[in-house]
């Protein structure tokens, strides 16, 4: 059986491949710069330099494969949206030309929407895309990662936490971790077919003041939820220098889901998994000695 992963060296990806490798499975990983694999792994790993970008170089990459895992790469695209729907278009073109019987897409809560919800619009095409392949699809509908708070570490390390999120909203927060084990799970998997919906809640959905004061526990001192305009988001971003799509793309993601949104999938004991985010944040914003 070949089974193919995308973004082998990401937070998602490369767990994924750790998993896979340790069942005892040789996977396929495409990426653009095999160079970035390291050693250890490219030994147990069969490497095929390919841009997710390029459908011509997904399709002949992915011919043979059984099993796919697709996770929209990082892109340049000026537009978000459409930068992940042409991703997607990409995975379902090798799907249905190379026959692949499963595939695992990781997607994002919101998606259920379809439009409204920023960058994740672009994640609610590319869902649409494979299941119009008719081959057997897992798309796994993501919480927030924990991750996403590498972006303000400086500022929390500082105390305050900054978000156009209201503080006292809860929602589904998890560790990029725990959804490759989630990802791999389904990879490894026959009890399944058909399109499916699998959502990845993490351990527990949480308020912004609710992550502060767990960061500040962590971290010794106060940490201040602060909520912020989306005006004041944008220009924090395009300071950065973003462009204006990508800068609503982000800025419509909170937007679309912060105001009478429930996830349409239900937290259970399958959509919960275990890492916490304080364990989480001990491990990745406390400073190094």
């Amino acid at each position: 059986m070949t089974t193919v992963v995308t973004t082998p060296t990401g937070k998602i990806g490369s767990r994924v491949v750790r998993v896979l490798v340790q069942a005892g499975v040789r996977p396929r990983v495409l990426l653009r710069e095999p160079g970035n694999l390291d050693r250890a792994t490219r030994e147990l790993v069969e490497v095929h330099r390919c841009d997710q970008g390029d459908a011509e170089a997904v399709v002949r990459a992915t011919r043979g494969a059984e099993r796919l895992l697709w996770i929209n790469p990082p892109d340049s695209d000026d537009d978000p949206i459409a930068g992940h729907a042409r991703m997607g278009a990409n995975a379902a073109r090798a799907v249905t030309e190379n026959g692949i019987g499963r595939t695992v897409f990781v997607s994002s809560i919101g998606a259920e929407k379809g439009s409204g919800v920023g960058e994740i619009d672009g994640l609610a095409r590319a869902e649409r895309s494979l299941n119009e392949t008719g081959a057997s699809v897992s798309q796994l509908r993501c919480g927030y990662f924990f991750t996403n708070l590498l972006t303000q570490a400086d500022e929390i390390r500082a105390g305050v936490l900054r978000t156009p999120w209201p503080l006292d909203f809860p929602m589904a927060w998890v560790d990029p971790r725990d959804i490759g084990e989630v990802a791999a799970a389904r990879l490894l998997s026959d009890a399944w077919s058909g399109q499916r919906v699998r959502a990845v809640h993490g351990p527990e959905d949480l308020t912004f003041s609710q992550v502060a004061g767990i960061l500040g526990e962590v971290l010794g001192h106060d940490v201040v939820p602060e909520r912020i305009s989306d005006d004041r988001l944008r220009a924090s971003l395009s300071a950065v220098g973003l462009s204006e799509r990508r800068i609503e793309g982000i800025v419509g993601m909170s937007a679309g889901m912060r105001e009478n949104f429930t996830p349409e999938q239900r937290r259970d004991p399958v959509t919960t998994t275990p890492t916490t985010l304080g364990s989480w944040a001990w491990e990745n914003l406390r400073p190094r000695p």
